[in-house]
């Protein structure tokens, strides 16, 4: 014999809620309550329509930009503040709500664990060029920044114009997005510049990849 229980609430010894009905929508517990799903049920949603819930699994977040005219480089260093602009070329494409740039200082669009990788071409028409460094640098106050990447490598001038190529990667904590921030910074010995390029990435391509929740 098949019996049925008809309520439109459940409540607990205390008189707490556990299980509420009220114009077709079903309240499971009470804010402040844990819902335990006890190990080995499935939770099958697949034919459901859920709200609330991220629907969309792996990454939701890529980006690239790029350096539009040459630039110098000089032996103090200097911040690449000048001439960028997102990837738009035939082809090319980027995914969800992509990073944002004032005078050369790049904002993240949410929270999360970043993948930041830079990759620079440098030129020489006139010198060796035995040192050159390249730097991610990351502010946590919005203020001061430090490198939380750096690599160097150099060039051998040979004939009318030497390249040499420098890449680098890191993974970025943004817990808060007005205060974690970060910058690029190129350095050179001697005489040598990065090359811009508006209608393609001319070696110099920077690339923001949010990964998952901090």
């Amino acid at each position: 014999m098949t019996s049925i229980l008809k309520a439109d609430t459940i409540q607990d010894t205390d008189g707490n809620n556990i299980i509420n009905e009220n114009s077709n929508t079903i309240t499971i517990g009470a804010s402040g309550d844990t819902v335990t799903i006890p190990s080995g049920a499935t939770l099958d949603g697949s034919n459901a329509t859920l709200s609330g819930f991220a629907t969309t699994n792996g990454i939701t977040m890529a980006d690239q930009w790029r350096i539009t005219a040459n630039k110098s480089v000089s032996s103090s260093g200097s911040d690449i503040t000048a001439n960028w602009e997102r990837i738009d070329s035939t082809g090319q494409g980027t995914l969800g709500t992509g990073m944002t740039e004032s005078s050369g200082v790049f904002s993240f669009p949410s929270t999360g664990i970043y993948y930041v990788a830079c990759n620079i071409a440098f030129s020489s028409t006139s010198a060796d060029s035995r040192y050159i460094e390249t730097q991610i640098r990351v502010t946590t106050d919005n203020s001061s920044y430090n490198y939380v990447s750096r690599l160097n490598t150099g060039l051998k001038h040979i004939s009318s114009a030497t390249y040499a190529n420098a890449s680098q990667a890191t993974l970025i904590d943004v817990t808060d997005t007005s205060n974690v921030k970060v910058m690029f910074r190129v350095t050179s010995a001697d005489s040598t510049s990065i090359a811009g390029n508006t209608a393609h990435n001319e070696g110099n391509m920077f690339t923001f990849i949010r990964l998952g929740d901090t």
